[in-house]
């Protein structure tokens, strides 16, 4: 029997056992953003470079509350519109000691926040050169995809919709063609809402989960994170266990011929 909790992968040479990265902001306050990271059991923390102090990391007011070596960063360069701008942001956030992974984030349209494809390989081939582990964020886009997997991305992580929105994933056929090629981890990033969006992802083979808002924004963050964090664990077990093949008409569980008389 396959269990969860065995249930290793990695990026690059680092090796994980949790498959949620939580974001850190929108939190109403810092006791309820760190008990919300510790119920979602998640290693892998992001957050915005551009909300950081990074002449004083140790103070800044997110990082502050963490305990250094506990989890993994991956900062992100939200804010960024061109390559140009994606590459100095990691460059700083390698320099104050923050991470070498970087989550790319380029986004060319202020109004949906979709992330600019051609920009962000370009990015994305710039860092890989210089060392970084990369997880660029992109639209659920295969071919992109497969370019930035060829380009050296430790991962990909297309968005399941426009950040924020909670629409959960809209194109699930897209997602699983992505699964079906990719030879690095799949990460659904942004747009899910919901425990039922994220076993959703789960079940269609993705390696991992990132969300912010779905929890910090919920009535209860705390609960929520333990919900999602249930959920990611059920929809993985589900993906494992093999789910049964569609069909267009009725099958009967039991055979008519057990119902004959003898």
């Amino acid at each position: 029997m396959r269990q969860v909790k065995n249930d290793v992968w990695r990026i690059g040479s680092h090796e994980l056992t949790s498959r949620f990265f939580i974001g850190t902001g929108l939190f109403p306050n810092p006791y309820v953003q760190m008990e919300a990271i510790k119920a979602s059991g998640a290693e892998v923390l992001t957050f915005a470079i551009r909300r950081i102090n990074l002449e004083a990391t140790e103070d800044d007011s997110i990082l502050q509350h963490l305990q250094e070596g506990q989890y993994r960063y991956l900062p992100n360069t939200s804010g960024a519109s061109t390559a140009e701008e994606a590459v100095r942001i990691a460059r700083l956030a390698r320099a104050s000691g923050l991470s070498d992974w970087i989550k790319v984030e380029i986004s060319a349209n202020e109004r949906t926040l979709l992330p600019d494809p051609l920009e962000t390989l370009k990015a994305t081939e710039i860092l890989v050169k210089e060392g970084f582990t990369v997880l660029p964020y992109l639209p659920d886009d295969p071919v992109m995809c497969k370019r930035l997997e060829e380009a050296g991305a430790a991962a990909v992580m297309p968005g399941g919709a426009p950040i924020g929105t909670g629409l959960g994933i809209l194109n699930p056929y897209n997602i699983g063609l992505i699964v079906e090629e990719a030879k690095v981890p799949v990460i659904i990033d942004a747009g899910l809402g919901s425990v039922s969006d994220v076993t959703q992802a789960m079940e269609l083979g993705v390696s991992g989960v990132l969300m912010n808002t779905p929890v910090a924004k919920a009535r209860d963050p705390i609960g929520m994170a333990r919900a999602m964090r249930l959920g990611i664990e059920a929809g993985r077990l589900a993906y494992l266990s093999g789910r049964i093949s569609k069909k267009k008409y009725a099958s009967a569980s039991s055979g008519f011929d057990e119902f004959k008389l003898k």
